[in-house]
């Protein structure tokens, strides 16, 4: 069967060394596997040469057979590159894949094609099915004139370095967490991207491209009319770029200046040591985030594209960067290799690239040389400052700091998915502790150790005294031996903000970001803490994390904004949110999650009500939400007390592990469900219940005790009760500590079965009104905001 394209003999053209198929037909398999996902690929048949018993083990000088020429004369030539691959010897080396290489660059497509989006690609699609020795992987790369970008079938455990089997016994013990069956649908994929493109090249437009910028012959004018005409355009340029040229020019400077650092790769066979690896991304990363003039993703961002299945323009551009750093890094005995090369997105090649062989004591100064480099190729302004903060070490003991990249690894892990990775916490925890032993003044170590603090004892201690008091210490501890440490003041502005002091939370937040200009969690801290008061900056705030950020978090971070928006009266844009988080998490549950919520801030609780329904009915134990309080909440505003009822009860028994203090976070409102039921002894204690609560978290002063909302549960405990001057006195409270209420809080007060029995009370109707004419205020000031901003 010939090509899809005329003139060619196959689509595809498969090479492998014999002995890498021989014992358990591994090369076999996969081509039956690919030839299957390729039909549900392509409409059109895809034609594919594989030899079952290919030539193997001759010399250079064998006679190749003119039969194999012509079948070369494909479209793609996927070599199965393995530990044998590499041999200048071999058949398949010389004759199938230099000679491919030769043969293609001469066609008419060239070696490498323009993909769609603008970025090019190589004809040769590599599958790798081992990791390489530095001198085989170079091999490789001399040939294909750039980087190794193989889709690899690769199981790395300690000590294990073969193929990826269809069905592996233990999966999860897979370092590179890739499977198979997603393997072969990455193949896949990447040749119809190249099918796709090779199929729109268009040579007849280069060659008019090339035409339209020959010098043209004119009849000649007279030279007094050609300045004068001159003279005026030039004029008219001048009137057009005085006019349009900040609008023009802005934002191309903004995303020039844009860069995310990739997972560097391991150069050993050492699976063990990959953490050198990654810390030495991290600490190039940290170091190029402290440069103002620069956008910076850090590693949550990019530990996606780990082993990437597209190609660097596509990651450019879903990360919303021009430029992206590679790197590899090995470290042998005393000495370590670093490779690094700079790549704009969209371009053929890299822009800068260099390697750094160095002694293992010399590499902080490594790191903050390739740092310093990378911002110069990106013409970024650097400051004496910032200059100073780069070339800052952060420990003079070497085994402290491996101690710490452990650590760092394990925290990582963690953040990323804490569930899989529950232990690694635990891991992290002592790892910081073993770096301190070397040197007790690792700033780095005591934030490290801040942080799994926080994340292992917040809600054990929610109630105590002394309420994340370590956490405080331990940062005040690392800045007295960093001062300008900026992970340190974030965690402390987190600390304040759940304090509830949100001025000093800013301040904290505000020095985080002086010395880290791209610290995505003080930025998103300031959103948070702003949100109960200073809806702008709020949404400012949010919109600068999010420019800086495409990790894990992106959609929880898209819903900020979408409700943000929907709190403040803009329904569209609340939607264009909601519906990005979507389609970055393709969650069906969370989709009629976040619309329920839209309706909710509506008033549209019937509405509300039926798309969480369909949430739960999606996702009944989805973690960390919890679907039968929202129902329970929202059936009650919807007045519809059985149905309300029937979800706090589920709610209560799925809970009863939990803390008692959470589980009484709102029971005023399951007391309103008991008591429309005809439960009035239920009913009471859980009000009363809640007034205690409420009583206490004023006493410790948690964020809940010190947040106007307290007195807002206070208020509607009372009213149900029928004790109306306390219910006033409460709502009063609440309203005069409302800085900025939003649109839900507006109109919840004034359907809020809670209310019931004061609704008829002229002071309850005049805090309504007062309340409305405050949010209206805070309506028209946000989009005054957003129309300056060109965001309406």
């Amino acid at each position: 069967m010939p090509s899809l394209i005329p003139g060619y003999n196959y689509d595809i053209f498969i090479s492998y060394r014999q002995k890498d198929n021989k014992h358990d037909g591994w090369v076999t398999e996969f081509v039956e596997n690919l030839k299957g996902e390729l039909e549900s690929t392509f409409k059109e048949e895809i034609s594919v040469y594989f030899d079952i018993n290919p030539h193997d083990g001759l010399l250079e000088t064998h006679d190749v057979d003119e039969s194999l020429k012509e079948k070369l004369k494909c479209l793609i030539f996927i070599p199965i590159i393995s530990r044998t691959y590499c041999d200048p010897k071999s058949f398949a080396w010389e004759h199938e894949f230099k000679a491919f290489i030769e043969q293609a660059t001469k066609d008419q497509y060239g070696l490498k094609v323009k993909l769609p989006g603008g970025n090019v690609t190589n004809r040769v699609l590599p599958v790798q099915i081992h990791e390489l020795d530095n001198e085989d992987r170079k091999m490789v790369e001399d040939e294909l004139g750039g980087h190794l970008r193989g889709l690899e079938f690769i199981y790395k455990s300690s000590g294990i370095n073969r193929p990826l089997l269809p069905k592996e016994e233990n999966p999860q013990d897979n370092l590179n967490h890739t499977n198979y069956i997603d393997q072969i649908n990455k193949v896949a994929n990447a040749i119809k991207e190249i099918i796709n493109a090779i199929k729109q090249y268009n040579p007849e437009h280069e060659e008019i491209s090339q035409e339209v910028t020959k010098p043209m012959s004119a009849p000649r004018k007279n030279h007094k009319t050609t300045i004068i005409a001159g003279l005026v355009i030039v004029l008219v340029l001048i009137v057009l770029g005085f006019l349009f040229a900040p609008k023009l020019f802005k934002p191309s400077g903004e995303i020039e200046k844009s860069i995310a650092v990739l997972p560097f790769n391991l150069l050993s066979d050492e699976p063990d040591k990959q953490y050198l690896a990654d810390g030495m991304m991290d600490a190039i990363t940290l170091h190029l985030s402290k440069i103002k003039d620069l956008r910076v993703l850090g590693r949550t961002s990019t530990e996606q594209y780990r082993n990437p299945t597209i190609t660097l323009t596509a990651i450019g551009k879903e990360l919303d960067v021009s430029y992206l750093l590679e790197g590899s890094f090995q470290k042998f005995g005393d000495s370590v290799r670093l490779i690094v090369q700079l790549i704009k997105t969209g371009k053929e090649g890299h822009v800068w690239a260099n390697n750094y062989d160095r002694s293992w004591k010399n590499v902080f100064s490594v790191q903050s040389e390739v740092a310093q480099s990378v911002a110069d190729e990106l013409r970024a302004v650097i400051t004496p400052e910032e200059k100073a903060l780069i070339n800052e070490i952060p420990t003079a003991n070497l085994t402290a700091y491996d101690f710490y990249q452990r650590g760092l690894e394990e925290k990582t892990k963690y953040q990323l998915d804490s569930t899989t990775n529950k232990n690694s916490i635990i891991k992290a925890d002592a790892l910081f502790h073993e770096a301190l032993k070397y040197d007790s003044a690792f700033a780095k170590a005591y934030t490290g150790l801040a942080w799994i603090y926080w994340e292992k004892h917040y809600w054990e201690s929610y109630l105590s005294a002394n309420f994340l008091d370590s956490v405080l210490y331990l940062c005040n501890v690392a800045l007295s031996y960093d001062p300008k440490l900026s992970e340190a003041f974030t965690i402390k502005g987190d600390y304040y903000r759940e304090m509830e002091e949100p001025e000093q939370a800013i301040k904290e937040y505000t020095k985080a970001l002086k010395y880290n200009p791209n610290d995505y969690m003080a930025y998103i801290g300031k959103g948070i803490t702003y949100r109960d008061f200073d809806f702008i900056n709020s949404i400012d705030n949010f919109l600068k994390a999010e420019s800086i950020y495409r990790g894990p978090f992106l959609v929880e971070l898209y819903k900020r904004l979408g409700d943000v928006f929907g709190e403040t009266g803009f329904e569209t844009k609340a939607k264009d949110y909601y519906q990005k988080a979507f389609l970055l998490s393709q969650d069906s549950a969370l989709y009629f999650g976040f619309f329920s919520i839209l309706k909710f801030y509506y008033q549209s609780y019937d509405s509300a009500c039926i798309l969480l329904e369909k949430a739960y009915s999606l996702a009944p134990n989805y973690p960390n939400i919890h679907w039968d309080w929202d129902l329970g909440y929202w059936y009650m505003l919807a007045d519809k007390h059985e149905e309300s009822l029937y979800h706090f009860k589920k709610w209560l028994e799925g809970n009863r592990s939990t803390n008692s203090f959470e589980k009484l976070l709102g029971s005023h409102r399951i007391g309103w469900a008991y008591l429309e039921s005809g439960y009035k002894s239920e009913a009471l204690d859980f009000i009363n219940n809640q007034i205690s609560y409420c009583q206490k978290m004023i006493e410790t002063g948690r964020v809940y005790g010190s947040n106007e909302r307290i007195y807002y549960d206070l208020a509607g405990s009372y009213a149900l009760i029928k004790e109306k001057e306390k219910a006033i006195e409460n709502l009063k409270k609440y309203y005069d500590n409302l800085s900025a209420p939003s649109l839900w809080m507006t109109s919840s007060v004034k359907h809020d079965p809670l209310f019931e029995s004061i609704q008829n009370d002229p002071v309850f109707q005049q805090i309504v009104r007062d309340l409305e004419l405050k949010y209206q205020q805070q309506h028209e000031r946000v989009k005054k905001w957003l129309e300056e901003n060109d965001m309406l």
